[in-house]
């Protein structure tokens, strides 16, 4: 794991400034640093080194062919790069034992897409082509690694994290008014945007070329997947839709089962190579718990494990966990985290992402890499098994709630989405829905649940139940948001789907790697932590999309096929946990400690001079959570 910065065009050579943007990726790489300069063609690229495979020199970085035509700077992991050598017809004399070389060797017997396609991993990359004076920037499947790019002062500019491209001279940190739009609709800014103007994330599975042409200035509309003009390309080598599309479903549940098993003992055995310490995060949930139980099973030492504890029991997994580790064997390491101590990462949040971000379980997330950063460098994560196998609640409870509430008349369905707020704000009646119906933070789901009844029909009404949706974000601006949501339309495609699968579809694409990837990554990287997600394996994702749903989602059961797979290493008492989330009380905290910081923020005055969001609206919104008359954290 790695991060890079770099630069083409321009008018002179910028050997020192994208040394000084690697300087903000240390945390990415401490192990060393390399830096490539093409000076005829103005391009100039930094890298920063966490060793995890090939420790020696010879996996050092930017790496140069042995044409010396082609130069990358990597991130990642290729997990099948041995598998990738033996398949090359002529491999050339290794100097090491790198997938950064593996990499290279293989783009320059198969091109970038016959490359990419062959490998199974997590990866952003750029290419520099000394022959064609071409860059190219690619990245993985989902989005498991990030990758930037902009254009400021009459240069190309790239990065691992927009931290970098502020560190670039005269760097302009305009807000830009849509991506504003997007990060208060979802709680993150929606790719291709980022929050600068004319700087972008580029989408998960897209290769990016450019050539000096096309470096002097931004282009004239957001280049998205399919863009393309004089000097600069963006395409997509991997998507989701297709595999949607052309999933032949299992004939056989039991076949299926099998297949699940095997293909997931196989990704989580290739994310396994490592040649630093490794582990795993156990939540206690479903999908951690098969992980761990699957590297438990091919291991011939205990896995170590971390769990982030609270003292609030309603956010508390550290009990169930620890039972879970217990019976697996591993050996374990739980952490209860104080109120102090989460509170303590608030101000680090910037640093740490360098980008509004606004998923809460973005603290734990950080206090559970930092404990398993003392013992390895490397941690495996359930992350993606909810987006692909029907995790979340809202796949299971919003087709019924549906179901429900158009047998109201439309005037009724505002007094019920009233009723339900009001329910979820009494804690009484809370309480007894939490004691009674094992419904796990309640507060939030009965608020969730009034927003879908305000819906016209059901594609609205499960629209809105993705998450962090706020369909009201827009009367917070001064400027109006530009017309048009990739959200809306991605839960409206794919009609011979299911409305939960097309759910899930939507979330793979938006949710999964602008929220939870990118968590998880700038939470673990900021203490240079590698994480690896076996569920988002491009076999395992395949498969998955192989499986009907029934096997699902099933009588209200969430992740119906983990479950019976996790049964296989687990007794039945080990597995009923409620969903909770990785969540922390930001409610009661924006209420109580949080209270000072955030009016502080929130000041009328401060607002008005910023010129972004309505004083008066955001002032609403405050007293409305301060005083429990809404939940808005």
């Amino acid at each position: 794991m790695c991060g890079f910065a770099g630069s083409f065009g321009g008018s002179a050579l910028a050997e020192d400034e994208v040394l000084r943007m690697s300087t903000a990726l240390r945390h990415r790489g401490p192990d060393s640093r390399g830096v490539f300069c093409d000076p005829d063609r103005a391009y100039a690229v930094a890298h920063r080194r966490l060793s995890v495979l090939d420790l020696s020199e010879a996996g050092h970085q930017p790496m140069i062919d042995p044409t010396g035509r082609t130069v990358i700077a990597y991130n990642g992991e290729i997990y099948n790069h041995r598998e990738l050598r033996a398949d090359l017809e002529h491999p050339p004399a290794w100097r090491g034992d790198s997938d950064t070389e593996t990499l290279l060797m293989a783009i320059e017997a198969w091109g970038v897409t016959g490359a990419l396609e062959r490998a199974r991993g997590m990866f952003a990359f750029a290419l520099w082509d000394r022959e064609t004076a071409t860059l190219t920037l690619a990245r993985d499947r989902l989005g498991e690694k990030p990758l930037y790019y902009g254009w400021v002062g009459g240069a190309f500019l790239f990065a691992s994290e927009l931290a970098a491209l502020e560190a670039w001279p005269g760097f302009e940190a305009t807000v830009d008014s849509d991506a504003l739009a997007g990060l208060l609709r979802y709680g993150y800014v929606p790719a291709p945007r980022s929050i600068y103007r004319n700087i972008y994330k580029l989408e998960p599975g897209t290769v990016l070329t450019i050539q000096r042409s096309a470096t002097a200035s931004p282009p004239d509309s957001v280049p998205t997947a399919g863009y393309r003009s004089p000097g600069l390309d963006i395409r997509r080598w991997w998507s989701l839709d297709e595999i949607v599309d052309n999933a032949g479903p299992f004939d056989d549940e039991a076949e299926a089962l099998e297949t699940l098993h095997d293909t997931l003992l196989g990704a989580t055995r290739l994310q396994l190579l490592s040649d630093v310490p490794l582990g795993a995060f156990l939540s206690g949930g479903i999908d951690s718990s098969l992980v761990v139980a699957l590297m438990q099973a091919q291991g011939d030492r205990p896995v170590n494990t971390y769990t982030m504890g609270f003292e609030d029991a309603a956010f508390d997994e550290a009990p169930w966990a620890a039972r879970i580790a217990a019976h697996l064997g591993t050996r374990h390491t739980p952490y209860t985290v104080t109120e102090a101590d989460a509170l303590e990462v608030v101000p680090e949040l910037p640093r740490l992402y360098s980008e509004p971000f606004a998923d809460a379980s973005q603290i734990p997330t950080h206090l559970v890499a930092r404990l398993a950063r003392q013992e390895v460098t490397v941690a495996l994560s359930g992350d993606g098994g909810d987006e692909l196998f029907g995790g979340y609640n809202r796949y299971a409870w919003a087709p019924r709630a549906w179901r429900w509430l158009e047998r109201l008349p439309a005037g009724l369905r505002g007094n019920a989405a009233d009723g339900l707020a009001l329910a979820g704000r009494t804690p009484a009646l809370r309480g007894l829905l939490e004691a009674l119906g094992g419904v796990a933070q309640a507060r939030e789901k009965l608020a969730k649940l009034a927003d879908r009844a305000r819906h016209a029909h059901d594609v609205e009404s499960f629209y809105a139940a993705l998450a962090a949706v706020n369909p009201g974000a827009a009367s917070l601006l001064v400027a109006a948001p530009a017309p048009g949501d990739r959200l809306d339309a991605l839960v409206r495609r794919h009609p011979d789907r299911s409305i939960e699968e097309r759910m899930m579809v939507a979330d793979a694409m938006t949710y999964l790697p602008d929220d939870i990837l990118c968590k998880v990554d700038r939470a673990a990287m900021a203490v240079s932590l590698e994480t690896r997600v076996p569920y988002l394996d491009p076999d395992v994702v395949r498969c998955a999309w192989r499986l009907p749903l029934s096997m699902k989602l099933r009588n209200g059961t969430t992740k119906w096929a983990l479950r019976q797979l996790l049964g296989r290493y687990l007794p039945a008492e080990l597995m009923d946990q409620p969903k909770r989330g990785f969540a922390v009380p930001l409610d009661d905290w924006l209420r109580g400690p949080l209270r000072d910081w955030a009016e502080a923020l929130l000041d009328p005055g401060t607002l008005a001079g910023q010129g972004m969001l309505d004083p008066a609206a955001v002032r609403g919104l405050w007293d409305a959570h301060t005083t429990g008359r809404g939940d808005h954290a």
